[in-house]
């Protein structure tokens, strides 16, 4: 009776084993433990690919081995949310003319086709490879005009105070970015989809205002960054045309204690007032300089905020030590919390716009190389441009899961050296004379 209960386990194991390699074979599911989720591709990426309708093909120029496994890898996070993307494997050996005609560089580059349009990503990362989809559903380049010969930020410069870092990325995003001095030009390009003013310090010429007033007017869309103090710079009707005004003084906020910012000057973001641009953002941006602003009344324009002090901010008049600096409202200071961007938009009096829109922001250095990997900086940079190049829903930089990097202080670890190095060894020595010392009196 034993024998057949053992030959019955065995074959019931059996039977139990073959059903799940059938239903394995049949059903498939997925389920992603990582901090934040990160081993899925984010809600942005995913709706970029909701937006990307049909199939899109994916060829890999690689050798066999094991960068075409990373390839599938990679592809197959977005195909968990896309079925229809169809992965391709080229080896260059063996075909040399497409290899050569596909413009490859790149032992494992990727070429995404979808709709007659083709981009390439030649790091094998989500990052890239969701830039490359940033770039299929854009269609072409962007055109973006940094003003340029006024003290401006330089776009490509790689200064603490200027933009390279930031204009790279958005070039890997299909946005093709120009000079524009507008003492040299006679307008702003009618091409231009964005012209970008970054925290001018000098006082631009009365005929540049005006070709800026008229590119507004026009129904252009314009990121313009500004800063505490930065009266006299001949913009005034430049603000008035958008129902913009700065407040004076520097924003303190004594909140920025609370997350290890001993300068209150240097505001932290960590709650944003719902807009498109910070819809589902809650990644903690640091503004090292921040000028507060106020939406005028009676402006023909929908102003929204989408940067806001705490309540434990206020818009310091006075040029005061920062260890000191106490809210006065003799001297005529506001308390928060108070606004530092808005995003302006209204019906474009241009008959090829549907919309415009204009991002003032009171402080440029958030986008800086110095400050632009804090926090979501980056991410919030893109997320302006993409909202004012109309590009509401095209995928972020994803998040960063909380325990991607590990930082113990030096007393954590040195109590981990010592724990692992002395403190284990010896538990593990005492222990094994211990057994040894039980069995010799046995």
């Amino acid at each position: 009776m034993r024998v057949w209960q053992g030959w019955l386990y065995a074959l019931l194991c059996v039977v139990i084993a073959v059903c799940l390699a059938a239903l394995s074979a049949r059903f498939g599911f997925t389920s992603d433990w990582s901090a934040g989720a990160r081993a899925t591709i984010p809600p942005q990426s995913r709706s970029l690919l909701a937006q990307l309708k049909g199939p899109i093909a994916v060829t890999s120029y690689a050798r066999p081995g094991t960068l075409r496994a990373k390839t599938s890898l990679l592809v197959d996070r977005y195909r968990r949310f896309k079925h229809d993307i169809d992965l391709k494997f080229v080896d260059p050996d063996l075909d040399p003319v497409a290899t050569q005609d596909a413009n490859i560089t790149v032992d494992g580059e990727l070429v995404l086709h979808w709709h007659g349009r083709s981009q390439h990503v030649t790091q094998l990362d989500e990052q890239d490879f969701s830039d490359a989809l940033v770039r299929l559903a854009r269609g072409g380049p962007k055109l973006v005009a940094f003003i340029t010969g006024d003290g401006e930020r330089d776009p490509t410069g790689k200064n603490a105070a200027d933009l390279g870092d930031f204009v790279k990325q958005l070039s890997a995003r299909g946005v093709r970015v120009v000079p524009l001095n507008l003492a040299e030009a006679a307008e702003v390009p009618r091409n231009a989809d964005l012209v970008v003013l970054a925290s001018p310090q000098a006082a631009l010429l009365p005929t540049s205002v005006q070709k800026l007033e008229d590119y507004v007017g026009n129904g252009g869309n314009l990121l313009w960054l500004t800063e505490p103090g930065s009266d006299g710079l001949g913009l005034a009707p430049l603000a008035q045309a958008l129902g913009i005004k700065r407040l004076p003084g520097t924003l303190f906020d004594a909140q920025g204690a609370s997350a290890g910012v001993s300068d209150p000057r240097m505001l932290v973001a960590t709650h944003y007032p719902a807009q498109a641009i910070t819809d589902g953002f809650d990644i903690n941006t640091l503004f090292p300089r921040a000028a507060a602003l106020a939406a005028l009344t009676g402006a023909q324009w929908n102003a929204q905020a989408i940067l806001q002090s705490s309540a434990r901010s206020w818009n310091q008049t006075a040029a005061v030590d920062p260890d000191q600096a106490a809210f006065g409202p003799a001297s005529g200071e506001l308390k928060g919390p108070l606004t530092f961007g808005y995003a302006l938009s209204r019906l474009s009096p241009s008959p090829a716009r549907n919309q415009q829109r204009v991002v003032v922001i009171g402080d440029g250095d958030f986008l800086a190389n110095a400050y632009l990997a804090d926090g979501g900086n980056l991410a919030l940079g893109e997320r302006v441009i993409d909202w004012l190049l109309g590009d509401d829903a095209l995928a972020s930089v994803p998040q960063a899961a909380p325990d991607a990097v590990l930082k113990p202080t030096r007393a954590e670890l040195g109590g981990l050296t010592f724990g692992y190095m002395i403190a284990l060894p010896i538990i593990l020595i005492l222990i094994g004379l211990a057994i040894a010392w039980r069995r010799r009196r046995r």
